[in-house]
């Protein structure tokens, strides 16, 4: 019965195996291999993806160090692993801890995972706001497996026959260069050349710059018994400074969570020649990052109809002629850049204001406080995004008590209860014209007693120099109670409550006034709800208070 039942079996093993995929045609394979290829700088091993693509999709995997903190130019590697995934390819990325800590401690071996979990969360943004498919992506850390018996087996056999020149030529363009280099410096390129067999992979993709270790692969993983692997090089583009970005530079790089406002005043910083087309790290971005992103979509530069009006290009090779040309100047440029790098790091910004990112990015990356060695976040700088502006509607209005010149309000902020809010308007506004409105309020100052009443917020106002007239601000009608009222350059998160010995709000104050336009603004940048602008009724040039 035995024997039948495995002959049966046997029999029907045929019909359980996957069935062979269709051979895929030239034009599928050349369609697959121009999307994988596109925008690298080299590509070796050529006529193995082409062997491969013949019977199925490729599987590639790319790998970065968790040292310092990723910014905008790990956009140029995740708009290929966005091809990459577009065509069909299996995509790994490996999280290269182990690494980062040889590589002259640049991660120290405490901060290991929380680096590694910090470069998840990251990359992980940046491939939503991407809109990147995911079904093929994994996410690997090297001390998974790099810690094995087989790996470090592997480690050794490596080290019998690699040469002492060779693997200091390999690490040369990425290990850090110092005077006395340390053995693990050494045992890098090794590490990542075997990084190939262990996740399986057919391919590697990196910058150039690791072109070094890329051809140590090529030559070593044959004498362990190994397979060649393809590679896959992307060009190095330069910093804001002209230089390559590095994270150890602030000036060269924008950080992947820095605000709009720190965006646009590093790229106003960034080295952006008239005409220069060849050392413009403004320009790389575009051609490597923003044209990809944009797709079939145009290059678009807002200007005002006296300096030329709107331009769009639809190929980069269009914008890098019209700025070697100099039909379009380096303002035109920095503005653009900017305005699409913050449609690129808005999801991630959004999504890192979680205080469990917040938490897990003060401890992967602590900063040193000068006070007993120990760690401690760094002192947000002072601006309209730390004050908590929320819009309110006043559902019950009724003079102090005990003041001639206060009213005593109910706002509904988008809380549970209305808050109690006390105003110095009587003089100045009549109640009835309050009664109902829409409002401005201040939600996070400290709560203050006003002639024996807890006033939980404040009203802002346009005033004018001498104090005589006080005008309450305009919020436009569809703004939602609770909804926060910020510009499009400051959206970080407010504090909880605001310090009132740091005087924040008082700060913060000096630079918010109304403009020729009666439009409320904040270092010119215009403060708004989803509806609109807030307004103020007649003062122009008014201060806010």
């Amino acid at each position: 019965m035995a024997t039948t039942l495995s002959v049966l079996l046997l029999d029907l093993s045929w019909a359980m195996a996957p069935v062979p995929a269709e051979p895929r045609t030239a034009e599928q394979v050349q369609a697959k291999k121009e999307l994988i290829c596109r925008n690298l700088q080299e590509t070796v091993g050529e006529d193995r993806l082409e062997t491969i693509l013949k019977e199925r999709d490729v599987k590639i995997y790319w790998g970065t160090a968790t040292t310092g903190k990723p910014h905008i130019a790990y956009f140029v590697p995740m708009i290929k692993l966005a091809d990459f995934l577009k065509a069909g390819c299996e995509v790994t990325v490996l999280f290269a801890d182990l690494h980062g800590y040889l590589d002259n401690m640049k991660a120290p071996w405490e901060l290991l995972q929380l680096r590694a979990k910090y470069y998840e969360a990251v990359i992980k943004a940046m491939l939503k706001s991407l809109d990147v498919p995911l079904e093929k992506l994994k996410f690997v850390t090297g001390t998974d497996f790099q810690l094995s018996r087989e790996y470090t087996l592997d480690v050794y056999r490596l080290s019998s026959v690699v040469t002492d020149h060779d693997a200091r030529k390999a690490g040369a363009e990425v290990v850090k260069q110092v005077a006395h280099p340390l053995l693990s410096g050494l045992l890098y390129p090794g590490l990542q050349a075997l990084d190939e067999e262990y996740l399986g992979v057919d391919a590697q993709f990196g910058g150039v710059d690791q072109r070094k270790i890329f051809m140590f692969a090529e030559k070593y993983l044959p004498l362990l018994g190994y397979k060649k692997r393809i590679h896959f090089m992307n060009p190095m583009i330069p910093g804001l400074t002209g230089d390559k970005m590095s994270s150890s530079d602030p000036d060269s790089k924008i950080d992947l969570i820095d605000p709009p406002a720190a965006v646009k005043k590093k790229i106003n910083k960034a080295f952006c020649e008239p005409g220069n087309v060849t050392n413009n790290g403004l320009l790389s971005f575009s051609e490597f990052v923003i044209f990809p992103y944009l797709g079939k979509g145009e290059f678009e530069i807002k200007r005002k109809p006296e300096h030329g009006g709107d331009v769009s290009y639809s190929t980069f090779e269009e914008l890098k002629e019209a700025y070697r040309t100099e039909q379009i100047y380096p303002l035109d440029l920095k503005t653009a850049v900017a305005t699409y790098i913050n449609q690129l790091l808005g999801p991630i910004v959004k999504e890192f204001q979680s205080k469990e990112l917040k938490k897990l990015s003060s401890q992967a990356y602590p900063v040193a406080n000068t006070k007993g060695g120990k760690t401690a976040e760094p002192e947000r700088p002072v601006d309209i995004s730390r004050i908590d502006i929320r819009v309110g509607k006043i559902v019950n209005i009724e003079p102090h008590p005990d003041a001639d010149s206060l009213y005593v309000e109910k706002i509904d902020v988008g809380e549970a209860e209305p808050r109690t809010v006390i105003s110095g308007l009587r003089k100045f506004v009549p109640q009835d014209k309050l009664d109902g409105a829409l409002v401005a309020v201040v939600c996070n100052l400290k709560p203050a007693n006003m002639r024996g009443i807890k006033s939980q917020g404040m009203l802002l106002c346009a005033s004018d120099k001498d104090h005589t007239t006080v005008e309450v601000l305009i919020v436009p009608e569809g703004s939602k109670p609770g909804e926060r009222i910020t510009s499009d350059m400051f959206t970080d998160p407010p504090d909880s409550q605001l310090n009132p010995k740091k005087k924040i709000f008082e700060k913060v104050q000096t630079d918010l006034t109304t403009n020729a336009g009666l439009e409320v603004t904040y270092k010119g940048e215009l403060l708004r709800t989803s509806a609109g602008p807030l307004l103020a009724p007649s003062l122009v040039n008014a201060a806010i208070r």
